[in-house]
């Protein structure tokens, strides 16, 4: 039974994301171990969570936390979680606080002034934006024209995972995610005309180039911090 929960347990770390990188945990190879053992409480999930650099920022390894603690105690069957951030600055820090369940500002008295969900909201909006012209590239190469692009609606998208992704950046963001929702949106939600269409696309284009090169540099970092454990 162990087994099958560990497999549950890692497929909601699995949901969890970087945010900065749009990518989850998991694929990042973020998660250093994942156990779940059976206790007289109950069946208990023991996550251990490592990043690129030991000062990697806290804004961001909070949240990686907090959502993976969120995740795992989702887990129906899950009787206890015990996640906690290694070889990180303030590690200690953000682990007493999210195991209270303080909140950032709490954890970091003097230091945090507002919780990180406006930061949250800027990088799922900057996600949202890529994953524009990344479900508009393969039109693009089939010779849609600015005016098709202008018009087209998610409901006209052959399917593919950059078009679920898409759906699910904007539902998190409150822009419409549905078949009727215009492809190419300005992130106040306003749709893009034919004659913006190369520009939003360009600036789609860097901010997704942006995210796969940090991206490269975490995989980097995180292989040669750790070559010698693996």
């Amino acid at each position: 039974m162990s087994g099958v929960l560990r497999d549950a347990v890692w497929a909601a770390l699995d949901t969890v994301l970087d945010p900065e990188l749009d990518e989850s945990i998991t694929s990042l190879e973020f998660v250093q171990s994942c156990t779940v053992s059976d206790e007289a409480e109950g069946a208990v999930a023991t996550v251990r969570l490592r990043l690129p650099t030991f000062f990697c920022s806290p804004n961001f390894s909070w949240l990686m936390v907090a959502d993976a603690y969120d995740a795992v105690s989702a887990v129906p069957g899950v009787a206890r979680v015990d996640i906690a951030l290694v070889d990180h600055f303030v590690a200690e820090v953000i682990n007493q606080g999210v195991a209270a369940r303080a909140g950032f500002v709490a954890a970091f008295p003097g230091e945090a002034v507002e919780e990180l969900d406006d930061l949250r909201a800027s990088f799922i909006r900057k996600a949202a934006l890529a994953g524009q012209e990344r479900v508009a590239r393969p039109l693009v190469n089939a010779g849609a024209t600015p005016e098709e692009l202008a018009a087209m609606r998610l409901g006209q998208v052959p399917w593919s995972p950059d078009l679920d992704r898409l759906r699910v950046r904007r539902a998190q963001i409150g822009l419409p995610p549905g078949d009727d929702a215009p492809l190419l949106l300005h992130p106040d939600g306003e749709a893009v005309t034919a004659a913006q269409v190369p520009l939003h696309l360009r600036r789609a284009r860097l901010t997704g180039v942006s995210i796969e090169a940090n991206g490269g540099t975490c995989r980097d970092l995180l292989a040669q911090r750790y070559a010698a454990t693996s």
